[in-house]
Order: C-alpha cells, then structure tokens, then sequence
C-alpha cells in the first residue's frame, strides 16, 4: 500500500499538473498506472507476484523491477542532498576527493560496476553519469577516452547476474533468471577481478590531452 500511495501520489501529480491526454500518452506513465492498480486489485505482494509469475513466468521478475530501477534513476538525478546539490552531483564530488589519476580506474570501475547493480542500463546510466565522471577525468588528468571506457566495461559486468540480456533465451527455452544465475555469478566473480586488474593497467598507457574547445 505504500508503494501504491507513492506511486499513485506521482500519477495524481501527473495529471494535475499536465493536460490529461498528454499525461496519459506517456508511456512511462501509462506502464506505472496499470502496475499500481495491479497492485492495488491485488491487495497482497504474495497474490500479485503470483498472477503476474502466471501470466509471464519468464518476464515477471523484471516487468516488475524496472519501474523500480526508474524511480531510483529518478531520485539520483533530482533528490537534492546537502545544499543544492542533487546526489549524483555529491556522489561524484566526494568520488574526486577520495582518488588519484593512478586510482580513478579502479575505483571508477568499482563505482560504476556498484550503480550497475541498483540501475542496469548502461545508456540511461551514461546520461545520468557522464557530466561527472568526464569532469572527473578531466580534473584528475586522465585519458578522457579511457574513462569512458573504463565505466563502459565495469557497467557491464552487473548484466552478468541482472537478467536483462537473457530475456530472449528464457523465453525462447522456458527457463527461469535462476536457471542460469548461478553460471554467470560465477563468472561475475572470476572476471570482476581481472577487469578491474587490466583497467588499472592500460590506464598508464595513454597520455591526458585536454578536451578541445571550439572556437
């Protein structure tokens, strides 16, 4: 009931605040309110996992959490933290802080490996991201191009136990995310470490050039 009252408050907002069609012509918008009556119908978590399990066994789990990784994008772009600064700005002022141009691969690589978890596309998270993660390098001296490498190969490590990717292949075989979670989770832990390795270690390699400024 909570989740249906936050969400409902957005949707009651939404329509408040635009001309109806247009509210409900957004998709997004259109997704979030028949998940919230969903839920609402449902009245319990146990019974409307089950009946979407049912209708879209091998779907279920991310039609589910998607909209959830959206509200979480959401709040880490426009919730302002201390001051006026929006978390991500304060995420990526201490990530400057705390590192050096030798550092900036690894602990890029962690960082963006960690968010890929909680936000797994890597598009909408580059959208999000790039202005300071690019700041970043610039300010710490290091290859721009490399450190958008560096967050664009860490990001994909998560996708190994967040089953995106695998939509296809479940659907096709009829198989579950846990089917096949174990396999790739154990590959998760035997190339996290080794990416992370080869990140820190071709970084050296490639000289800073200032980005250029067009006249």
């Amino acid at each position: 009931m909570i989740v249906v009252a936050l969400g409902g408050g957005w949707i009651v907002q939404e329509f408040a605040s635009k001309d109806p069609i247009l509210a409900i012509s957004n998709l997004n918008t259109y997704n979030l309110l028949f998940l919230m009556l969903g839920i609402l119908l449902h009245w319990r978590p146990r019974s409307f996992l089950s009946a979407v399990t049912k209708a879209v066994p091998a779907t279920a789990g991310v039609l589910i959490q998607f909209p959830l990784y959206g509200g979480i994008a959401t709040m880490i772009v426009g919730a302002k933290g201390f001051g006026d600064h929006t978390v991500a700005d304060q995420i990526a002022h201490a990530f400057v802080s705390l590192t050096t141009a030798g550092t900036f691969p690894v602990a890029m690589g962690i960082y963006s490996a960690v968010l890929g978890f909680f936000i797994p596309s890597g598009g909408g998270k580059w959208i999000i991201e790039a202005p300071y993660v690019m700041q970043a390098a610039n300010d710490l001296k290091v290859h721009l191009g490399w450190a958008v490498q560096v967050y664009n190969t860490a990001e994909a490590l998560p996708n190994l136990i967040n089953p995106f990717w695998m939509l296809p292949l479940l659907g096709v075989l009829g198989l579950k995310a846990r089917d096949v979670v174990g396999f790739t989770f154990l590959q998760l832990l035997v190339h996290l470490p080794v990416v992370l390795f080869l990140l820190w270690l071709f970084a050296p390699t490639l000289p800073y050039h200032p980005p250029v400024i067009p006249q």
